[in-house]
């Protein structure tokens, strides 16, 4: 058992379910499903060998995700249910209890909010525009727009049917170049083989560059390399491409995932990165997280591209997920003279797909000239 994960199914059932009027064998049985639901990511791992990679029927994967949103959300409001009842005894000076109907109403929104939420996470992305001005951006470039996909996590949860959606609405977005800013996918090659395969259709005039997320290291790292550098994606590994336009320049840079020393593989490296680049040229960065990017605007880097937050996925939840990422979650950041951009994200891992308040995106930004000095 996932203990961890049990807590929310714990606390619903000593709080919520037990003070209910019901019969003693149906508070077990609802007990039971709970609990169930609770261990949604050990089922995934006995699944597939992996919480990451729910190796179910796509509707059963979906209705995992609603269960145990559901019985997050449920605890959450719970608890606020809790702290009000204590509120009202100590103004009354007696001791009182929730009713049988304010429980039920609290479970019929936390159930409601869990479909609202994941029928957000599973839709695809509209176009989000954003403009940021460049320091010494070549007039040539002056105009240029590239669309940022992030987070894909293709996966059961999101389906080759899925994906086909995304490259079609990328490929329509009229933008000059397509990057993707790491978390492709969710399980093996073998697993996501048919799944990935609408990516070698991304289109763009000045092409499709990417990076690796943490999610590529947990499902054999080279392979996944291999796979999509077959498919026509160029990957840059603490690596860079020089973008030339009549003349004008911009130096396209990209490095590995901070998880990447973890699974012995190299971590970022902005200096191996730059090694070589030219002098002058402004830099866009592409850094599946955002928390190193004080030591990218430090080393002259214009702008960097981020995902791998969700956006925080929930509000509320979206303070816990900056304190774990540098403070940076969602949207445009000023860090030292160099704009952070870090994208809600185009999917969700799986094992948590929802969405409340903070909607995926594709990202088309389009850059624009300084005259600040670069």
């Amino acid at each position: 058992m996932h203990f961890i994960f049990a807590t929310p199914a714990l606390l619903v059932i000593i709080r919520w379910l037990l003070p209910l009027s019901l019969p003693l064998w149906v508070k077990g049985a609802v007990a039971l499903l709970l609990l169930g639901a609770s261990q949604y990511h050990l089922w995934s791992k006995l699944s597939s060998g992996s919480v990451f990679a729910p190796e179910f029927p796509r509707a059963i994967v979906i209705l995992f995700n609603w269960a145990f949103g559901a019985l997050v959300l449920l605890a959450v409001l719970q608890i606020l249910l809790d702290l009000g009842t204590l509120a009202v005894m100590a103004a009354r000076q007696r001791a009182i209890g929730a009713p049988d109907t304010v429980r039920y109403a609290a479970a019929a929104i936390a159930a409601l909010l869990a479909a609202v939420g994941v029928a957000g996470a599973l839709r695809v992305p509209p176009l989000r525009d954003v403009e940021v001005a460049i320091p010494g951006l070549p007039p040539q470039y002056d105009g240029y727009r590239l669309l940022q996909l992030t987070d894909l996590h293709i996966s059961k949860l999101y389906p080759e049917a899925w994906t086909r959606q995304v490259v079609d609405a990328a490929n329509a977005s009229a933008v000059d170049l397509i990057v993707v800013t790491g978390d492709f996918i969710d399980g093996s090659v073998a697993m996501r083989r048919d799944d990935v395969e609408p990516l070698r259709d991304l289109r763009a005039p000045d092409g499709v560059y990417a990076i690796p997320g943490n999610h590529e290291y947990f499902f054999d790292y080279p392979a996944w390399m291999a796979r999509l550098s077959d498919m026509g994606i160029r990957m840059l590994p603490n690596a860079h491409a020089v973008l030339a336009r009549d003349g004008g320049r911009l130096v396209l840079a990209g490095v590995t995932d901070l998880s990447a020393p973890q699974h012995g593989q190299a971590g970022p490296d902005l200096h191996v990165a730059l090694a070589g680049a030219p002098g002058g040229v402004p830099i866009v960065l592409l850094d599946h997280q955002p928390r190193n990017a004080a030591k990218a605007a430090a080393r002259g880097v214009a702008l960097q591209l981020s995902g791998h937050t969700h956006g925080g996925m929930v509000i509320g939840l979206d303070r816990l997920v900056a304190r774990g990422n540098g403070g940076f979650v969602s949207g445009r950041y000023a860090v030292g003279g160099m704009t952070l951009y870090v994208s809600n994200g185009t999917a969700l891992w799986p094992g948590f797909a929802l969405r409340l308040g903070r909607p995926s995106e594709l990202t088309r930004i389009t850059l624009r000239a300084s005259r600040a000095t670069p």
